[in-house]
């Protein structure tokens, strides 16, 4: 998202990727504070220090710049408004959600490695190859082999969360073992001696 969007308009769009459709009934012009407050009601989908700060004003404000910025639409039907994403909101939701990944480090470690296989060839998708081997670089992975990268820690979503924004799926596997030979470079890397 450009530099412009602010942190609370990018949770204010993740929270309706993640409420879904919302709406309201369309009896006043201040459509977009009513809207606000739906959004108030459902502020469990919202990162706990945006929700603190949650002014219907505010939230107004943002879905004016989601509107005129595409990423929503906002349709009256039989006395009712509806907001949704389109199409370009769902992408911006992705990539935002790309950014932020992580994956999630528990206090205890189950003592299982997840271990992600792909073979994506040139001619299919070099470019969502090199992207994948890059996130998972970032996502701090170790490469076992060029095509091999280990984690010890659960990573099942977020995978296939990068496979179908890649359209990699076929040519990538995840294994959950309980022992890899010699795993000492492993356990070294990830602190867990």
């Amino acid at each position: 998202m450009p530099r412009r969007y602010k942190d609370f308009t990018k949770d204010i769009l993740l929270g309706l990727a993640t409420a879904g459709v919302i709406m309201v009934a369309a009896t006043s012009p201040f459509f977009l504070i009513n809207i606000a407050r739906e959004i108030k009601k459902k502020r469990k989908y919202i990162k706990k220090e945006i929700r603190k700060k949650l002014d219907e004003r505010k939230i107004a404000r943002a879905l004016e710049r989601l509107k005129k910025n595409r990423l929503i639409i906002l349709t009256e039907n039989e006395g009712k408004f509806k907001v949704e994403l389109t199409k370009k909101g769902k992408r911006k939701v992705e990539e935002i959600q790309f950014e932020n990944m992580k994956i999630e480090k528990p206090k205890v470690w189950d003592k299982k490695w997840r271990i992600v296989i792909f073979d994506i060839p040139d001619k299919y998708k070099r470019r969502a190859r090199d992207a994948l081997r890059e996130k998972l670089k970032e996502l701090n992975f170790y490469p076992l082999q060029k095509s091999v990268w280990v984690c010890p820690y659960p990573c099942q979503k977020e995978i296939q969360f990068l496979c179908e924004l890649f359209d990699i799926t076929p040519c990538v596997n995840i294994i959950v073992a309980d022992k890899i030979y010699n795993d000492i470079k492993l356990r070294k890397y990830f602190k867990l001696l």
